[in-house]
């Protein structure tokens, strides 16, 4: 399943690269895209666990930047 989410607060692209590597390292991703310039998120996982690396997903953004915010 892919879907695209938009995002608020993205502050800079080395931080969007760092969201990005994170996310691909979780089981069951299989592409991530964080785009800084459109402030969008698109990711790729596995269907039956798609919520679930969604919340992960989310968390590892939190990690990255505090202020940045996933809308979904």
């Amino acid at each position: 399943m892919k879907k695209t989410f938009r995002m608020e607060d993205l502050d800079c692209a080395n931080c969007a690269a760092k969201m990005e590597q994170a996310i691909a390292e979780l089981p069951g991703v299989n592409k991530v895209t964080v785009s800084f310039m459109a402030q969008k998120l698109i990711l790729d996982a596995e269907d039956d666990q798609f919520d679930d690396i969604l919340k992960q997903a989310v968390k590892c953004v939190k990690k990255v930047d505090a202020d940045c915010e996933v809308l979904l």
